[in-house]
């Protein structure tokens, strides 16, 4: 009887080695990983949101929309494990209850869940805001009490070490460790110093974002497997070359560069990062006056 994609991923991080998990946002891109002979995807949300939908990475998307996604790309995957990015779940612990089934569902092998305020942005933009460590350790222990399938891995992130250091990053890592999480995931550690502290401090199989622009430094595989880390996700390794070609073809055919920004958040301008968040803040305001 054939090992399941779960099964799979659960023997990959009991071996040695780091597994690199291209970033995967459809069908093209899963198939092309599996080709490659990776052993591991990652899917990105920031890719779906952007590729999929043509929308920043600020918590636009469904779960009805992750998940038919994701269906579509476990498929073109075979046996290849998907790591899926499913938000802060998609509403309270009873939704992240149905998030967990419907992924599981749809195949995937990991389920990464963060402790960011609804609506989320990506980890690597700025003013991001976070839920209560207690309040996330409730969604934490829904989520590990939903799977149906045992070796279903829980990816617990925490987006901490932006508005609250690294010390605090560190301090959830480890509460979530403790509380049952599968992987643990710092997001956007700014220096080779503190992936080592990360590292050092966080008892626990450690999962580590690669984004090409980023906050955080580029490490070599090598590098991130001796200090302990587990797993690297590169969410751009696809999107990145799509758009900058995409840019160069269009202007070929007399098309005019746009200006925006530079790394994740210049991605986003390019799908209307700014007109969104002046939409966000003209509702906020009403709000605010009623």
């Amino acid at each position: 009887m054939s090992l399941t994609p779960a099964a799979r991923l659960r023997g990959l991080l009991a071996a040695d080695g780091l597994i690199a998990a291209p970033g995967v946002y459809d069908g093209l891109g899963a198939a092309l990983v599996a080709r490659t002979g990776f052993t591991a995807a990652y899917l990105t949300g920031a890719g779906v949101a952007v590729a999929g939908f043509g929308l920043p990475d600020i918590g636009l998307l469904t779960q009805t929309e992750m998940t038919d996604r994701a269906r579509t790309i476990v498929t073109a995957l075979g046996d290849v494990p998907l790591i899926a990015d499913a938000d802060t779940g998609y509403g309270a612990p009873l939704n992240v209850v149905r998030t967990v089934r419907e992924y599981e569902k749809a195949g995937v092998a990991a389920i990464q869940l963060e402790d960011q305020k609804f609506p989320k942005r990506c980890g690597h933009l700025p003013d991001k805001e976070l839920v209560d460590a207690d309040d996330f350790l409730v969604v934490l222990r829904a989520a590990l009490e939903a799977r149906t399938d045992p070796d279903t891995v829980i990816v617990a992130r925490t987006d901490a070490r932006g508005p609250l250091g690294v010390e605090v990053a560190i301090d959830r890592a480890g509460r979530y460790a403790e509380a049952g999480a599968d992987v643990l995931f710092v997001e956007a550690p700014e220096s080779m110093d503190e992936i080592e502290r990360i590292a050092a401090s966080v008892d626990a199989p450690l999962l580590i974002n690669m984004v090409q622009g980023g906050l955080t430094p580029d490490a070599a595989p090598e590098k991130l497997a001796a200090l302990g880390y587990r797993i690297a996700i590169h969410p751009g390794a696809l999107l990145g070359p799509y758009v900058l070609h995409g840019l160069e073809a269009l202007t070929r055919l007399g098309g005019t560069l746009p200006e925006v920004a530079s790394g994740p958040q210049g991605l986003f301008e390019l799908v209307g990062l700014r007109e969104w968040f002046a939409l966000g803040e003209r509702h906020r305001h009403e709000g605010s006056a009623r």
